[in-house]
């Protein structure tokens, strides 16, 4: 499966300009009044990654298989999203199977483009789409005590759970979300999680959407966004998407020094990529055979069976060894012969943790 990332954020933001430029296609109508996304877009885009195209080069093969990255822009959502208000919260359902959250905030001025209120506010802004995500939740929990309550009494087991659902629903009613709950580690509220898939408990990129000109230097919107990040522990990126629209048919050499001019040192879709990467603790491993290279992504600390196991569960049942050599390595002496001859291949076991840049070859035997 890939990582999976929704976008969301307040109408007329520049979410579906966002996610064209992240995807590089214009897959999404993009139009100056709310609600122009109707039906949630989705694309999957391969993760920039140019260790895997140097890998093919060095072994001799045509075919490169980037790891993935599934994008999904929803509606935009408004203040009583979780009511039903503007679309309702069909859409807030349309990114609880997301990874991560890239929530769009505007941070430029044109009074051509209307907003929810006469000029952008950051602040009011993310608090609007928090607040919304939080009764979401609320909404549900509320619901799972009720059944929790009448499935207690012929199952006084479950009553941790209740406890913990309690808790929960006391936290979000502070205003918190479930992603600052103290008590993550314990397995009622990660068996909660895993079947409600809170909104609020998924990890947030912030995507501070300004204009060319505020890309070399915060502007006071962008120092906004990033003081409410730091205070929820999230990430931030900086992106002009209408620059990064035009962008969208050049060569990556153009790309970069399109960028390098406008003063962005790297483009929204490996920006939000590598936070994306960061924040889901992701890393890539490398695999090749006489017809491709491939990329695959896991979570850190997989061991190699687990690592084995992204590709086949059968080669995570039968795995016997892996032959493991880190891409510098392997870069450094051009093909998979070479470092073998100088004895720079190592052979791991069932409790060898996989790092990022790995270039394995699974022994197994099912």
């Amino acid at each position: 499966m890939p990582l999976s990332i929704g976008i969301i954020g307040l109408p007329n933001v520049g979410k579906s300009t966002t996610f064209n430029a992240l995807t590089q296609a214009q897959n999404a109508e993009v139009a100056n009044y709310p609600f122009c996304t109707i039906e949630p877009n989705k694309a999957v885009v391969p993760v920039p990654d140019t260790r895997v195209e140097e890998l093919a080069e060095f072994v001799g093969v045509d075919t490169v298989i980037h790891a993935t990255v599934e994008f999904l822009d929803i509606a935009g959502l408004v203040e009583g999203a979780s009511r039903g208000e503007g679309l309702g919260n069909q859409f807030l359902g349309n990114v609880r199977d997301a990874d991560a959250l890239v929530h769009v905030v505007r941070c430029f001025d044109d009074p051509n483009v209307v907003h929810v209120r006469e000029n952008p506010e950051p602040v009011a802004d993310i608090e609007i789409i928090n607040v919304e995500l939080a009764l979401a939740d609320l909404e549900q929990l509320e619901r799972k005590i009720e059944r929790l309550h009448r499935q207690v009494k012929g199952d006084k087991n479950l009553r941790p759970r209740l406890e913990t659902a309690q808790q929960m629903r006391d936290h979000l009613q502070t205003g918190r979300p479930l992603s600052t709950f103290p008590q993550q580690a314990n397995h009622h509220y990660q068996a909660l999680a895993k079947e409600m898939r809170f909104l609020t408990s998924k990890p947030v990129i912030y995507a501070a959407n300004v204009n060319e000109s505020d890309l070399a230097e915060d502007s006071a919107y962008v120092r906004a966004v990033r003081q409410i990040a730091q205070e929820e522990g999230a990430e931030v990126v900086k992106l002009c998407a209408l620059l990064e629209q035009e962008m969208i048919d050049m060569t990556p050499e153009e790309q970069g020094e399109f960028l390098e001019l406008a003063g962005a040192e790297e483009s929204g879709l490996k920006q939000v990529i590598h936070k994306g990467f960061e924040t889901l603790n992701l890393i890539s491993f490398f695999t090749f055979n006489k017809k491709e290279a491939r990329a695959w992504n896991i979570p850190k600390g997989s061991t190699a069976p687990e690592a084995a196991g992204a590709i086949h569960t059968d080669f995570q049942r039968g795995f016997i060894r892996a032959e493991v050599t880190p891409f510098p390595t392997f870069a450094e002496y051009g093909s998979s012969a070479a470092v073998k001859s100088a004895g720079k291949m190592r052979l791991e076991g069932k409790e060898y943790v996989v790092q990022d840049g790995d270039v394995i070859y699974f022994r197994f035997n099912v």
